[in-house]
């Protein structure tokens, strides 16, 4: 009973930093801006540490299953 909020936030977690990542890595693939006004590198950098960020939480509370 107690295992199903870890499973539904890690899933949450886990689709927001999968979709996150596959999204930036298309606009930088196609050399779109990932961020108006902000330096390309600084802001594909910067997401891609917070989708990574995102998945490593998603992984921990499916450990807490």
């Amino acid at each position: 009973m107690e295992s199903e909020p870890a499973i539904f936030a890690g899933m949450v977690f886990a689709l927001f930093g999968g979709g996150l990542l596959v999204w930036t890595a298309t606009r930088v693939r196609h050399r779109a801006p990932v961020a108006h006004g902000v330096s390309p590198v600084a802001s594909a950098a910067l997401v891609g540490v917070a989708a990574l960020i995102a998945l490593g939480v998603g992984a921990w509370c499916f450990t807490l299953v």
